[in-house]
């Protein structure tokens, strides 16, 4: 008689809602390669709907900032503590680890050292600042999978398994994104310069660019009085700290679209985006849109990243570029007036635009690998599977 195939477990802790679909990718390709598996440790709606039986909300891991993880320092090593009994007492024939690393590190070293194999899924960003962090991922991981090239150099450099996977959002964005299009669905006019604006996602985000935004938008409507604006907002807590910087700058009529979320529309359909750092810039790259970057932080944070930071650049367009390809203006340098310039300069020299664009569209050639695929590739042969 056929034998059955044998049940594969694996456990997985995702802590954030970008982990969370990572890994529900991650999961249907898995559930294609093996007929009998089983996933359950922590992980979002995308995760739970593929079928992943999560211990713990995982809401509870979606901290963000040193305070709040200070705060609730004593509830997440208690989480931990509790995954890492549950584990080692049913031990997963593989466990993966996605993104979180403050959690997950800890908790696949553990494992690791009593005999489970684990994969860490997205890496740190150990190779910008804080470094001698890499030893520790070499004794947590089997496998470590990186969304960007420059990072499967720096782990082989540190003698770290490594694969580079790709990043999903280039499987998922389309290599040209019609501006025109997107405009007509928006209802917006087609003849006028667009700006899109965004000052970041997150509560804190906003309250350190909002003034300054506005300000950089009211000084280009002064000086070009037929350019329009667009801002994606993610809730109406950002929204109402943007609203109020209008207020206080006296900001009521300038045109400015708002969007509830979208912010892929608003990329597409700006000529330019002036965007805080972080994944807002790779997504306006694969987008292929003209970008200014900037970023503003506490004077303390500043000097923290000053002194631990290995890098020159910041934004992930110029890290994966090599050099200065989109232009930084960050803290001190982050004022109304150098913003705007830089926003017209993008605008008025169309030779730079055409080179920059071009490289863009070569990184996104480069980062669409189908992601998901080769991450499943690389957890299969960690189990000692075939990967087809």
């Amino acid at each position: 008689m056929p034998q059955s195939n044998p049940t594969v477990r694996i456990g997985v802790v995702a802590g954030e809602m970008s982990g969370d679909l990572l890994g529900a990718r991650l999961m249907a390709v898995l559930q294609q390669r093996l007929p009998a598996v089983e996933f359950e440790g922590i992980g979002g709606p995308e995760m739970v709907a593929r079928g992943c039986r999560t211990l713990f909300p995982m809401e509870r891991l979606s901290v963000l900032g040193l305070t709040e993880v200070l705060g609730r320092y004593r509830e997440l090593h208690a989480i931990r503590s509790q995954l890492r009994r549950h584990f080692l007492q049913h031990p997963p024939d593989v466990f993966i680890g996605i993104d979180s690393p403050g959690f997950n590190l800890g908790l696949e070293l553990a494992l690791r050292r009593a005999g489970i194999r684990t994969v860490h899924y997205v890496s740190p960003q150990v190779w910008a600042w804080r470094s001698y962090r890499v030893h520790k991922i070499r004794k947590a991981v089997d496998r470590i999978l990186t969304l960007y090239p420059f990072e499967e150099e720096f782990y082989r450099k540190h003698e770290v398994p490594v694969e580079f996977v790709g990043h999903p959002l280039a499987d998922e964005i389309p290599q040209e994104v019609n501006r025109d299009e997107v405009r007509a669905r928006l209802k917006l006019p087609l003849d006028r310069t667009l700006v899109a604006l965004l000052p970041g996602s997150r509560v804190s985000e906003l309250r350190a660019h909002a003034d300054v935004f506005v300000q950089t938008a009211l000084w280009l409507h002064d000086r070009h009085p037929d350019m329009q604006f667009i801002l994606p907002f993610v809730n109406r807590e950002t929204r109402q700290i943007f609203e109020d910087a209008i207020k206080r700058h006296s900001a009521w009529d300038l045109p400015l679209t708002r969007l509830h979320g979208h912010s892929r529309d608003a990329l597409g359909a700006a000529d330019v985006a002036l965007l805080a750092s972080g994944t807002a810039a790779l997504e306006a790259l694969l987008i292929k849109r003209l970008m200014v970057v900037t970023y503003r932080v506490s004077r303390i944070s500043y000097v923290l990243i000053k002194m631990f930071s290995h890098i020159r650049r910041y934004s992930m367009p110029n890290n994966l570029a090599g050099r200065a390809l989109v232009p930084e203006l960050l803290q001190g340098d982050a004022v109304p007036r150098k913003l705007g310039m830089e926003v017209e300069y993008q605008l008025t020299h169309p030779g730079l635009a055409s080179e920059t664009l071009a490289t863009f569209g070569q990184i996104h050639a480069q980062l669409r690998r189908g992601a998901s695929k080769r991450a499943a590739d690389a957890v299969m042969q960690v189990l000692g599977r075939s990967a087809t």
